[in-house]
């Protein structure tokens, strides 16, 4: 982890005020050892650490516990997790993701880094991320897989805590699958976003997220569209198969509590919709 200054103009020496911004790689590799998934690098960083949970059969478990209040304004997180052939890796959070405003006005990232090798098995389903009032994140996921691989993945918004207005959220997943662009999508949500809380976004919800699923047994035998919910107060969510073996369930709701029971609703087979 490193700390940065910014700067002065004229002499190139940092200013003596407090350091701002917190540079943190976290990283994760699971590969497979005497017929059971072991992890040789499991290293945290700033306010990641890294906690190896109790293997589930042949599944190595981590979960991500948050040392420090991340990420704040001007804040570069990254976490980058390689699950090698034919391993599985199983990965959660202990608490949500809160995205504060921090001491300066520069925006944070949050990037995340996903390589699932052949045979392999990655189920990623952390906790949601918050972004409180007058905080400004830009989030990224890259995810690259091999044609056998299989991936689970939950990423769930929040905007705003109870009772205040929203922060600012912009949020990139891009998928590849044997190097072929699968998944490429943008959203943005909170002040400054034309539209965010229009009838065509997401009204008066405050919560939204998705699941997406990987698998190649989809294609043969893909799931079909469903629409998901029942009353437009308590949120609405759509599976939708994508163009390969996959499938994504995008969900809007009031809160979060709405929100998770939407993503788990979706019909999916039980080997890969868990967590």
């Amino acid at each position: 982890m490193t700390l940065t200054a910014p700067t002065h103009p004229k002499t190139g020496s940092a200013p003596d005020r407090t350091v701002i911004g917190v540079r943190a790689t976290a990283r994760v590799l699971a590969a497979v050892r005497g017929g059971t998934t072991t992890l040789p690098v499991l290293d945290g960083d700033g306010p990641f650490e890294l906690r190896r949970l109790r293997s589930h059969g042949t599944q190595a478990r981590v979960c991500i516990v948050g040392a420090m209040s991340a990420p704040l304004g001007g804040d570069r997180l990254r976490i980058e997790a390689t699950v090698q052939q034919g391993a599985a890796l199983h990965v959660t959070s202990a608490a949500a993701t809160l995205a504060l405003r921090g001491p300066t006005s520069e925006h944070a990232t949050y990037d995340v880094h996903l390589t699932v090798g052949e045979h392999a098995q990655l189920h990623w389903l952390p906790k949601p991320l918050i972004c409180a009032a007058g905080s400004d994140l830009r989030q990224t996921w890259t995810i690259d897989l091999a044609p056998s691989a299989r991936l689970v993945l939950r990423e769930e918004q929040i905007l705003g805590r109870t009772g205040e207005p929203p922060g600012h959220v912009t949020t990139r997943l891009t998928v590849r699958r044997g190097g072929r662009t699968l998944l490429d999508q943008q959203a943005a949500y909170g002040p400054g976003e034309p539209g965010w809380d229009g009838p065509a976004v997401l009204a008066d919800n405050r919560a939204t997220g998705q699941l997406l699923v990987v698998d190649p047994a989809f294609e043969e035998n893909a799931p079909q569209v469903q629409l998901l919910g029942g009353a437009p107060q308590d949120g609405q969510a759509v599976l939708t198969p994508l163009a390969g073996p996959a499938t994504l369930v995008t969900a809007v709701a009031p809160d979060s509590l709405l929100l998770r029971r939407l993503l788990n609703t979706a019909h999916l087979p039980p080997t890969l919709h868990n967590g």
